[in-house]
């Protein structure tokens, strides 16, 4: 049985896109696995007044079912309906790796999938990009490209190194596939160690020039940035402190992602950030709470700090807050 998203409340990316070209910030695509991450994201949002986009990657329909995560995000919808401000919900699927997947998706009330072939030779990702654009858009689902390759590990995500997008394609994919939007690498990456540094060490700048030079090629296209999680360093330092192991990781400073979503960039990928944020939390009650066992008590914490850290990224870096009135 196919379940359109517009039975679940939910709205696809075209006009989200539209006013963020327009208004010059990016819509924060967060994605989830469980409720408590599913919350945090729809109470941020609708505290600042932010669009969102709730990314679900393959391996979180595998961990959550798929049909549950349907009605989870149809009960998100209704939870921001009862809050009594309402903002415009998105659902995607993040790294789409097949036509079937990608059709399952649609079927299933998703709103807007990505299609990533960006591992295969050129001729080969603009063919299977296309027949997902075909089967989408006949339904009133957006459909997000990908072209160059993001290094780093993330779900069934992963790669060595990264390739950087060649700009004089991008008017050729976007031509030939009709995609919504595009996902282009010009530095980000994938996962909580995007780059190994040391302490007093800088950090790369994003390829700027790159991102530039394919606005000037598709002057009012909706671009896309993956891997843009900035590993803050508190979260690393308190999992460390209690126990963990992350060594010298950085993610992108947020000062470059604020940078990008007053170009082109109107959707930035976070992730990692909300995996280091809710460990932390819970790492440090576990060690500083031996005897707590209510999954309440450890949960409830994470899905609070969470809550801030969306709340800061919509008002600080995106620039999507106060969007929605």
């Amino acid at each position: 049985m196919t379940v359109s998203y517009k039975e679940l409340g939910l709205v696809n990316t075209k006009q989200m896109f539209k006013d963020a070209m327009a208004g010059g910030y990016a819509i924060p695509a967060y994605n989830f696995n469980n409720m408590e991450q599913l919350q945090a994201i729809v109470t941020a949002c609708v505290q600042t007044g932010s669009p969102v986009i709730l990314q679900v990657s393959k391996g979180a329909r595998q961990y959550a079912n798929s049909t549950l995560l349907r009605w989870m995000a149809r009960g998100a919808v209704e939870m921001m309906n009862e809050i009594g401000k309402p903002v415009p919900l998105c659902l995607h699927l993040d790294h789409g790796d097949s036509f079937e997947l990608c059709k399952d998706c649609v079927d299933n009330g998703f709103s807007s999938v990505m299609i990533d072939g960006s591992h295969l030779p050129y001729e080969e990702n603009v063919a299977l990009t296309k027949k997902v654009v075909e089967y989408a858009h006949a339904h009133d689902v957006t459909v997000e490209g990908e072209l160059g390759v993001l290094a780093g590990i993330e779900d069934e995500v992963s790669a060595e190194h990264h390739t950087y997008t060649d700009p004089a394609q991008v008017e050729d994919f976007v031509k030939r596939t009709g995609v919504d939007s595009l996902a282009i690498s010009i530095g980000t990456s994938h996962g909580a160690y995007k780059f190994k540094v040391k302490p007093g060490e800088a950090l790369p700048e994003l390829r700027f020039d790159i991102l530039e030079e394919v606005s000037k090629r598709l002057p009012g296209f909706p671009i896309v940035l993956h891997g843009s999680s900035s590993v803050p360093q508190w979260a690393v330092k308190q999992i460390n402190e209690y126990g963990g192991k992350l060594e010298n990781t950085a993610g992108v400073p947020e000062e470059q992602l604020h940078k990008a979503a007053k170009m082109a960039v109107c959707k930035i990928n976070v992730d990692s950030d909300g995996r280091l944020v809710m460990t932390a939390t819970i790492r440090k009650i576990f060690a500083t709470k031996p005897s707590e066992f209510d999954p309440r008590k450890y949960l409830g914490p994470a899905r609070e700090e969470l809550i801030k850290m969306y709340a800061e990224k919509n008002q600080n870096v995106f620039g999507s807050a106060g969007r929605i009135k």
